[in-house]
């Protein structure tokens, strides 16, 4: 299986910059056994069984970007990804030592001092970048502290935002939900939700877990998939969600997210995953999914490939680059079924069943 068989065209004015007006006014794509649907995301109620288990992703974005400058001027970003070490007192910095994506106009060295921008206190560069592109670094205080007060919120890098995320995106670019801090991503399905349309939704709604890292962003490089190594992700299942999962009635996904925590925990996985979903993957615990339209060649479109069928979820995907939906992380979303699964999604003015 090759990269290039996950590759479309999409215009590059397709790719939102802003998010809807308001949550629930997105475009929903429902792909149907009867074809393609165009309907509006506050739809969504009406259109999943009756007795569903829909699963939602608390994960919590940080203002984990921080922005500054080098003692020779030079702009710097890094985004603080995970802690590395309980805090050292016999460290001259403070001893605050966390992994980091670093961006900079020259190559970061050890030992170089950088300066958060607008007066902020000095990041200290702990090693040379290595070839992923991290550094470590040591914060002069702890991490939820510093972001809080110099940070902002991480922006995928196809949002363009040449001064930094807005007032608008600190508050959109999280889901309604978001309850447990630790993520550098949103979970971008959910951002559709307000809280009236949850209290909409059918059946019970449960909660996971998983802390969304920067991979979401990592292109697959590798041309053969057998190649390609999966970044790991944290993800805790609470146990009410685990026994509403194993009830038997249909399980809808909100987001790639959710079905890659759901999937990995029933093969065993705990804590975290590296778990890499594409086609002919053996779903067991999903039926139906909600998901955002993704990247060309990315992982979230396998993922989807895998759950739909290929042939379904490209046509799809043709259907909304004609019909000028709005694409990736502020765009529109779809819901849809898992291939030769038990449940199907909605034709038009029917109620969804068992398949």
């Amino acid at each position: 299986m090759r990269r290039r068989d996950f590759h479309y065209d999409l215009p590059r004015e397709l790719i939102a910059q802003t998010p809807a007006a308001r949550r629930d006014a997105s475009r929903l794509l429902v792909v149907g056994d009867d074809g393609l649907d165009d309907r509006t995301f506050a739809d969504l109620p009406a259109l999943l069984p009756p007795d569903a288990v829909v699963v939602v992703n608390d994960a919590k974005v940080v203002p984990a970007r921080l922005r500054g400058h080098k003692p020779t001027g030079g702009a710097v970003e890094l985004l603080l990804l995970e802690p590395l070490a309980a805090p050292d007192p016999r460290d001259p910095a403070g001893g605050h030592r966390w992994r980091a994506m670093a961006r900079a106009s020259k190559p970061l060295r050890a030992g170089t001092p950088v300066a958060l921008a607008g007066g902020g206190p000095t990041v200290h560069i702990a090693t040379d970048r290595a070839p992923d592109g991290t550094v470590e670094v040591v914060l002069p205080e702890p991490a939820d502290d510093l972001c809080a007060r110099w940070g902002e919120v991480p922006l995928p890098p196809y949002i363009a935002r040449p001064r930094g995320a807005t007032r608008e995106d600190a508050e959109r670019y999280q889901t309604v939900y978001a309850r447990a801090p630790g993520a550098v991503a949103a979970p971008t399905a959910g951002l559709h939700f307000t809280p009236e349309l949850l209290d909409a939704l059918p059946g019970d709604v449960a909660t996971l877990t998983l802390r969304v890292g920067p991979g979401t962003f990592a292109p697959v490089r590798a041309d053969d998939l057998d190649d390609h190594e999966m970044h790991a992700e944290a993800f805790d299942i609470p146990e009410r969600t685990a026994r509403l999962v194993a009830s038997g009635r249909p399980v809808v996904a909100i987001g790639t997210t959710v079905v890659r925590a759901l999937e990995a925990y029933a093969r065993g996985d705990r804590g975290a995953t590296r778990l890499f979903i594409r086609p002919g993957f053996a779903f067991q615990v999903v039926d139906l999914l909600v998901t955002n339209f993704h990247l060309p060649e990315s992982t979230l479109l396998m993922l989807v490939c895998a759950f739909g069928g290929t042939d379904c979820v490209f046509a799809a995907y043709r259907h909304a680059v004609a019909a000028r939906y709005r694409f990736y992380s502020y765009g529109d979303a779809m819901l849809i079924a898992r291939a030769g699964g038990r449940w199907r999604t909605a034709a038009p003015g029917r109620r969804p069943g068992a398949g």
